[in-house]
């Protein structure tokens, strides 16, 4: 098997076990076995377990850091730029694989390399929403990077609550739903070349 392959078959059993197991939990004897390998060949890919699970975390949160822009790029109305982003939220938490687990239910933020991962995918949504937020309004940017770090925590917040959430609202009346309050809230700051 070419090595790309190799790697990202490995890094699909990893994520299933770390979901399933957590990271303490996990051994590499357990992941090697899921991917239907020997450990000396988990170990040229991947020399510990914490590296294995670093290159996890990053393909974790450039996934929700990539579609969180690509939902902000995807349209000029804002109404629609807040219900696509709030979709990409809910759509995350959604995916059967579980690797929102990894970014937002870490059993290892208190390992630095781990947390400042997890702190990226808030501080870079934050970032993408909240140029957006400031190039509309012209609000300064600290009003409107705070503004951001507010709807990224909505976003985040809500998504997960509503995985775990035994009475189930369906997942695209719930992303609509707290799209709408965060559209209620956000549209008090009209943009900046609105004439009314």
């Amino acid at each position: 098997m070419p090595r790309t392959a190799r790697r990202a078959q490995l890094l699909e059993s990893a994520l299933e076990v770390f979901v399933a197991q957590g990271y303490h939990a996990a051994a590499m004897d357990d992941i090697a076995e899921r991917a239907g390998v020997s450990k000396p060949v988990l170990y040229q890919h991947f020399p510990g377990k914490l590296e294995l699970y670093l290159a996890l975390l990053d393909q974790s949160c450039d996934t929700i850091i990539d579609a969180t822009r690509v939902a902000l790029e995807s349209t000029d109305d804002n109404k629609q730029r807040v219900a696509a982003t709030m979709q990409v939220f809910y759509d995350y938490v959604a995916n059967a694989h579980g690797a929102f687990r990894l970014v937002f239910e870490s059993d290892l933020t208190n390992e630095p390399a781990v947390r400042e991962r997890v702190d990226r995918v808030t501080r870079e949504c934050a970032d993408n929403i909240a140029t957006v937020i400031h190039e509309d309004t012209g609000l300064p940017d600290e009003q409107a990077r705070l503004l951001a770090v507010s709807l990224v925590g909505m976003a985040q917040v809500s998504a997960r609550f509503w995985l775990d959430d035994p009475r189930g609202i369906a997942l695209r009346d719930a992303a609509l739903l707290v799209s709408s309050l965060a559209w209620r809230g956000i549209r008090g700051f009209p943009r900046a070349d609105d004439p009314t």
